[in-house]
């Protein structure tokens, strides 16, 4: 049986109410429909959901089959990666169109693809070879400035050619398509020059493509290159304030040319930031359970490097180097991977499948309905994630992995509050309960195995001693010469940073005139300090340190 559309249930102390009832008990869940996942090989049953929509950018880059009809469009997805000739133009708009470009690296046999070097490269004939991309993808269409005119909304470049540790470019230090002058340098040297000519090498080809093409309106992003990246298991091996505050946990493909920061010539040209989020084990093995936290942590952890939209690339399948590849991950956690990133802070997500598999296997794609069903569940309460809100995160997804914590994010509109809550660590039947908590409102609520929790409270009025100003962040923290400061948007009314040391004397003061604001502090002497962020509702405080 399918719940009609527009119907809601609400979940109660273990009983199912109707809206009046719900409504005086100030809860409201997500409505979940009942379906029979598909049973069929390469088949995904779009219609047996209703048409919704969503206030993010979700690229759908899974297999069409036989569908012509744009149904993902049509079912919270934004963009598609694959689209048949009879829909583009009428069903699929331009800006409907993601493309990823796989071989921006690759494809030449030269020492960047074949040892992951940047020196000794034909740099003319990459550039050829980006500009026969760009003319494939215009149909040669240039405007009248002489750039092409691509016909999509989205580009992500595919490089995964370089070196990611200092062992791992020592590696190539006795290589004979190394040239001498760089072999001929100290350990030390080889790994510092080896970096900054893959930073320029990168920025290269990323360079090119803004140089030659029309890019209005189209995010370019980039698999994979953030200023974190890890590999599942080291996630509770720092700290979180380490994680977020050393430099030496970043990348340094994204690091500024000082080394001080994030930054840099490849960095700088990256609309968003696209870390990979896909999943290597599966129940029971205990480290699955790990998964919702690895997740979110990928958000978190980039997003308080960087200001730019953190849009997770996240797979309906196990990773290709694990024992579980190929097969699809669980139903929970591929409805939880639909629902969650938002409440961390992703601006979208890139749903990606590898297009070499679809074509050669016959499976069955139940889990791309999971993921549209989670999908569904959030586009309910789509209005919490438009306009002013404020994200509550009370403990770093680290720390869930961690302590092996159920998992629990809310949204905050107005007097309302949207709770998500999983326990990825219980058994099938096992109940948690669990406390939710805002300023001074709190709720415990009760899940059931690996369900996916999602219902709207209504707070009333909540109070608490100090304003919270939208998505608030301050970072690096540490600093040493800058101090970022930003918000999820404009505070309304008119607003002042003010940072004051332990004399309580202010010694940088500026009113906020957008949701970025950057504070000189390198000639600040060593020491804490206290962040003052003050408007006509109050003021709210941050401890900083500066060395």
């Amino acid at each position: 049986m399918r719940i009609p559309f527009g119907f809601f249930l609400f979940w109660i102390s273990g009983f199912w109410l109707t809206n009046h009832s719900a409504a005086l008990a100030q809860q409201q869940c997500a409505e979940r429909l009942t379906f029979t996942p598909v049973s069929q090989p390469n088949q995904i049953e779009w219609s047996k959901f209703p048409e919704f929509s969503l206030p993010f950018p979700i690229v759908y880059g899974g297999p069409r089959f036989a569908d012509t009809q744009a149904s993902p469009l049509k079912h919270g997805f934004s963009q598609l990666v694959d689209i048949k000739d009879s829909e583009y133009g009428t069903l699929v708009q331009p800006a409907q169109r993601a493309v990823v470009y796989y071989g921006i690296a690759t494809g030449l046999n030269q020492p960047w693809e074949t040892i992951e070097s940047p020196w000794a490269n034909d740099l003319t004939a990459y550039r050829a070879k980006w500009d026969n991309f760009l003319s494939g993808i215009a149909g040669g269409q240039k405007n009248a400035s002489g750039l092409y005119k691509l016909p999509i909304g989205r580009l992500a470049l595919d490089y995964e050619r370089i070196l990611e540790t200092d062992s791992r470019i020592l590696t190539i230090k006795r290589d004979s398509r190394v040239p001498d002058i760089y072999r001929n340098l100290s350990d030390a040297d080889f790994v510092a020059a080896y970096k900054k000519a893959m930073r320029n090498l990168y920025a290269e080809g990323i360079r090119y493509i803004r140089q030659h093409a029309d890019l209005t309106g189209i995010s370019v992003t980039s698999y994979a290159d953030t200023p974190v990246l890890n590999n599942y298991l080291n996630v509770p091996t720092y700290s979180w304030t380490d994680w977020t505050t050393s430099l030496s946990r970043t990348n340094y493909l994204v690091q500024d040319s000082t080394g001080r920061g994030i930054g840099g010539p490849y960095y700088e040209q990256l609309d968003a930031l696209s870390p990979s989020a896909y999943y290597y084990y599966d129940y029971p093995n205990p480290l699955a359970k790990d998964y919702l936290a690895y997740l979110l942590f990928q958000v978190e952890v980039n997003r308080a490097w960087s200001s730019k939209p953190v849009i997770p690339w996240v797979w309906l399948r196990y990773h290709d180097s694990s024992s579980s590849f190929p097969n699809f991950i669980q139903p929970f956690m591929a409805e939880a991977m639909a629902i969650f990133p938002f409440f961390s802070g992703a601006a979208g997500l890139w749903l990606w499948d590898n297009p070499t598999l679809a074509p050669a296997r016959t499976d069955i794609y139940a889990a791309y309905e999971h993921f549209t069903h989670g999908l569904y569940r959030l586009s309910r309460f789509a209005d919490m994630f438009q306009g002013s809100y404020e994200r509550v995160i009370e403990t770093p997804a680290r720390d869930l992995m961690d302590k092996q914590l159920p998992v629990w994010r809310g949204v905050v509109k107005e007097n309302k509050i949207l709770v998500a809550a999983q326990n990825p660590y219980a058994d099938e039947t096992q109940k948690t309960s669990l406390t939710v908590r805002y300023k001074s409102w709190q709720q415990t609520i009760e899940l059931t195995g690996r369900e996916v929790y999602l219902c709207r409270f209504d707070m009333g009025m909540v109070t608490a001693i100090e304003p919270a100003f939208a998505d608030l962040m301050v970072y690096p923290n540490p600093a040493q010469t800058t101090l970022t400061v930003t918000f999820g948007h404009l505070p309304a009314p008119i607003t002042e940073l003010d940072l004051i040391n332990l004399t309580g004397q202010s010694v940088v003061r500026r009113q906020v005139n957008s949701v970025k604001e950057v504070l000189n502090v390198a000639n600040l002497p060593t020491g804490q300090y206290i962040l003052r962020i003050k408007n006509g509702t109050g003021i709210q405080t941050k401890k900083v340190v500066i060395h």
